[in-house]
């Protein structure tokens, strides 16, 4: 398993953006764009995939022991940073729900040429 595989995993278990890693990174003065981020999280085939090395990673699983954790003067809790991240994120009604509320149930008997009650 490659460094950029942990990358993934740990992005998509943790639910985090590129601005998430981006400020993750921060924390312990590692400055990096959001596209160079995103080049490690290509598929190997493409052109513009660059592999991860062991320093971006070591550093990303240090800020994340500080975004969790906190530090020895400031300690957090990791359960409530994340939950906060689950928070803060919008509950969206799922797409079906959304589009059946937003059609106006007007709904009267229309009478078939082929039919000759009208239909209830």
């Amino acid at each position: 398993m490659s460094n950029n595989d942990v990358f993934k995993k740990l992005r998509v278990a943790l639910m985090l953006r590129d601005d998430d890693i981006v400020a993750i990174l921060e924390l312990v003065d590692f400055k990096i764009s959001k596209s160079e981020l995103g080049a490690f999280f290509r598929k190997e085939d493409h052109p513009k995939y660059m592999e991860c090395g062991d320093q971006i990673l070591r550093n990303f699983l240090n800020g994340l022991v500080i975004y969790l954790r906190g530090t020895k003067e400031n300690p957090k809790n990791p359960g409530e940073v994340l939950s906060k991240e689950k928070r803060h994120k919008p509950n969206k009604p799922p797409f079906k729900k959304k589009q059946f509320d937003s059609k106006k149930l007007d709904i009267t008997p229309v009478k078939y040429k082929n039919k000759g009650k009208p239909r209830t």
